[in-house]
């Protein structure tokens, strides 16, 4: 019961803590009109990110740092973003890594290989060699490629970001209820730590 008692106390005052440095709807983060239910226990973040897009890439490090940092009380999702139709590819490159239970080490390689090798993975042929590289055979990335599975979670990836009113990437989502970027935020840095604050905020709620 202490227990209990004293991180109720230690979650009521890490937004105090977090309103200190000046955090504020409409200024530092969007509160969304209508907000998107989830019947998750914990709190849920969403990044919104595309692997062609440079400024993703360079947030990948310190976000993958974050993501480690986190308590079973916070579920952290990747979304990719298909802004048009050149981005789709990547976009299915992310839940075939997923699908195929490789996520960890395709994620990076994906990145690295867009923005390190300046390799264009826009065409089927293209992303089979990519999985091929980390170890998936052409039967397997096929199955996975035509996959319902994969069709359902673009949509459902879509949906979500249309929802969000993501305009721009990377963009996170806390709760389905905050929209957090780099442009309000000021920096990276300050996304991060706008989401910490608003996942404490949440937490705090759900301790009530």
């Amino acid at each position: 019961m202490l227990n209990k008692f004293l991180k109720i106390c230690v979650l009521a005052l890490l937004p105090m803590a977090a309103m200190a440095e000046g955090f504020q709807a409409g200024f530092d983060y969007e509160v969304l009109d209508q907000p998107i239910k989830s019947n998750a226990d914990v709190v849920v973040v969403n990044e919104f990110f595309g692997y062609t897009c440079p400024h993703c890439n360079a947030f990948e490090p310190m976000l993958h740092h974050w993501s480690e940092q986190q308590t079973d009380e916070v579920a952290f999702v990747a979304v990719p973003v298909v802004f048009g139709r050149s981005w789709e590819p990547y976009a299915k490159s992310y839940y075939i890594a997923r699908q195929l239970g490789i996520l960890d080490q395709a994620h990076q390689a994906m990145y690295d290989a867009v923005h390190l090798q300046q390799r264009r993975l826009s065409t089927r042929t293209a992303m089979q060699k990519f999985f091929a590289e980390q170890g998936v055979s052409e039967a397997d990335f096929d199955k996975a490629y035509d996959s319902f599975d994969l069709k359902n979670k673009l949509r459902q990836g879509n949906r979500l970001a249309a929802r969000a009113k993501i305009t721009g990437v990377p963009s996170m989502l806390v709760n389905g209820k905050y929209v957090v970027n780099a442009t309000m935020a000021g920096s990276h840095e300050g996304m991060l730590k706008v989401v910490d604050y608003l996942v404490a905020k949440e937490q705090a709620a759900k301790a009530q």
